[in-house]
């Protein structure tokens, strides 16, 4: 299993030296990858009716692809994974040439988890139907990889139609796509068309449930688990040594290949105080 981290995007700041000495500073450590959340926008608590979310506009989100960009230029072999880039919000075309500019600048480090959010607020500003997340996603999974690999292509789907174009530069190597949630039918997605999974719960047997769901999903489909991610995540807040150790074992233990440390959340500190936590979690994981 490799341990990485989570860009602590509430905390880091704007400052481009800090964020640069972060990523350098993970990398230094031995942290083999990094996570970024994404959201595009924030609701104002003070909005009428009010507001009850994860977040809102007061809690910074850094845009993944483009964040990725610039660390990909100041470091050498950190994996940047988008955890999770909501994708139906988004252009198709654009995530694939975005991706592909990343992949190529980075030396094929990016790997692109995707999920289907819940914020309606953000999907009403982009001009997206909430409703319709779920089957856009799939469709824009297909697509991707065809912008990827095809010199020119054709295609007429429920929300794309492109005549005989195609994107350039492409990645040099497949991009993976790995799915975020647990939802039913996006287990059913992951199964068919992802290259890993991303739980967002902890190691429990709900997530011992959505494994096999998946495995079921991909012996359908005629596809095994070799290969297979599963991407954990573990929160430094609350945490101590001997419930770390014991966090790392029992995801080890339902199959999961990678498991990021989040330091945000848990008081005030500077960029080395996050490097500091990292630090301390990967000397009793690793």
């Amino acid at each position: 299993m490799e341990f990485g981290a989570v860009f602590p995007h509430n905390e880091i700041g704007t400052d481009p030296g800090a964020i640069r000495d972060y990523a350098q500073g993970a990398e230094a450590l031995g942290a083999t990858h990094l996570l970024i959340y994404d959201h595009v926008m924030g609701a104002d608590p003070n909005r009428p009716g009010g507001w009850k979310g994860a977040y809102d506009k007061d809690v910074a989100f850094h845009e993944p692809l483009t964040t990725f960009a610039f660390i990909a230029a100041v470091t050498e072999k950190i994996d940047l994974i988008t955890t999770i880039l909501i994708l139906p919000q988004r252009q198709t075309v654009l995530v694939a040439k975005q991706a592909a500019e990343v992949a190529l600048l980075s030396s094929n480090r990016l790997r692109l988890g995707i999920g289907t959010g819940w914020n309606k607020i953000e999907y009403e500003a982009l001009d997206v139907a909430f409703s319709q997340r779920g089957e856009r996603q799939e469709e824009q999974v297909e697509l991707l990889r065809k912008l990827w690999t095809e010199d020119s292509l054709t295609y007429s789907g429920k929300y794309h139609t492109i005549s005989a174009a195609s994107i350039n530069p492409r990645p040099s190597q497949p991009i993976p796509i790995w799915f975020g949630g647990s939802a039913p039918a996006l287990l059913a997605r992951c199964g068919r068309l992802g290259d890993g999974w991303i739980p967002l719960m902890g190691a429990n047997d709900a997530a011992r449930q959505c494994i096999e769901t998946i495995r079921s999903h991909r012996q359908a489909a005629g596809l095994s688990m070799e290969g297979f991610g599963i991407q954990a995540q573990a929160q430094y807040a609350g945490g101590t040594p001997e419930r770390w150790a014991s966090h790392a074992a029992k995801w080890r233990d339902l199959g999961a290949t990678h498991l990021a440390i989040a330091t945000h959340n848990a008081g005030k500190t500077s960029v080395e105080g996050h490097l500091g936590r990292i630090e301390e979690y990967l000397s009793v994981v690793r």
